[in-house]
């Protein structure tokens, strides 16, 4: 398995080097955006570690480079910043994971375990399944393009596969535990409100201007992608 660890403190990529070398993993290091661009484009990896304070180009610009060329390479991201509306922020360029420096490196080791375990396997077999359609609402994994009533839709990575969990999964309750494990990961707080946060942004996008609305909240459960006879 290929790392890559995008940080320009050389000390905290050299812990995090020689721990996840110690589990296995092959490791490569770039200290700035540019330099990781070229390497993400050269070698494959499975998984990428970025700071977000980065010279020339910060994390965020570059995990939505890489995701819009890489868009199932998982991306973890390093911060010092730990507040709701920052992480959000990770979460739309597309991070997998997002963790609040200092940290521990066991912890670290699970993040990585988790993430690669529900990594997709490239198979053409799959492809059929990537497409999903529900009464005017379409949506394309293959191409990340989402259409309702013929109108395309944006919506951010975490967004997307937000909607794709849930569609995936329509007419059944799925809880805010169900909705982490798939969407998240199954280390995530559910103590916090990113769920509600998630899916009051996919009603706006998808339900706040059309007469069906499919997404629902089944009180002190969880939620329903469903048309309402």
């Amino acid at each position: 398995m290929k790392i890559l660890i995008i940080e320009d403190n050389l000390r905290v990529s050299g812990l995090m080097k020689r721990g996840l070398e110690s589990q296995g993993y092959e490791i490569y290091i770039s200290e700035d955006a540019e330099d990781a661009l070229i390497m993400v484009e050269r070698i494959d990896f499975d998984l990428i570690i970025t700071d977000i304070m980065l010279p020339q180009m910060n994390g965020i610009e570059l995990s939505k480079l890489i995701k819009k060329k890489h868009p199932d390479l998982p991306i973890i991201m390093l911060t010092a910043l730990g507040t709701i509306d920052e992480k959000i922020e990770g979460f739309d360029a597309g991070a997998d994971d997002y963790m609040v420096k200092p940290f521990e490196i066991r912890e670290l080791y699970a993040r990585i375990k988790a993430i690669l375990l529900r990594k997709p396997i490239n198979n053409s077999k799959k492809e059929e399944s990537n497409i999903l359609e529900y009464q005017d609402l379409t949506i394309n994994k293959n191409t990340n393009r989402i259409f309702r009533n013929g109108l395309e839709i944006d919506l951010t990575p975490k967004e997307f596969k937000l909607l794709f969990f849930l569609m995936s999964n329509a007419e059944r309750i799925l809880s805010r535990e169900e909705i982490a494990e798939n969407v998240w990961g199954n280390h995530f707080d559910t103590g916090t409100n990113y769920i509600d946060v998630y899916i009051a942004y996919l009603r706006k996008k998808i339900d706040k201007n059309f007469d069906e609305k499919l997404i629902h909240t089944k009180p002190g459960v969880g939620f329903i992608f469903t048309k309402l006879s």
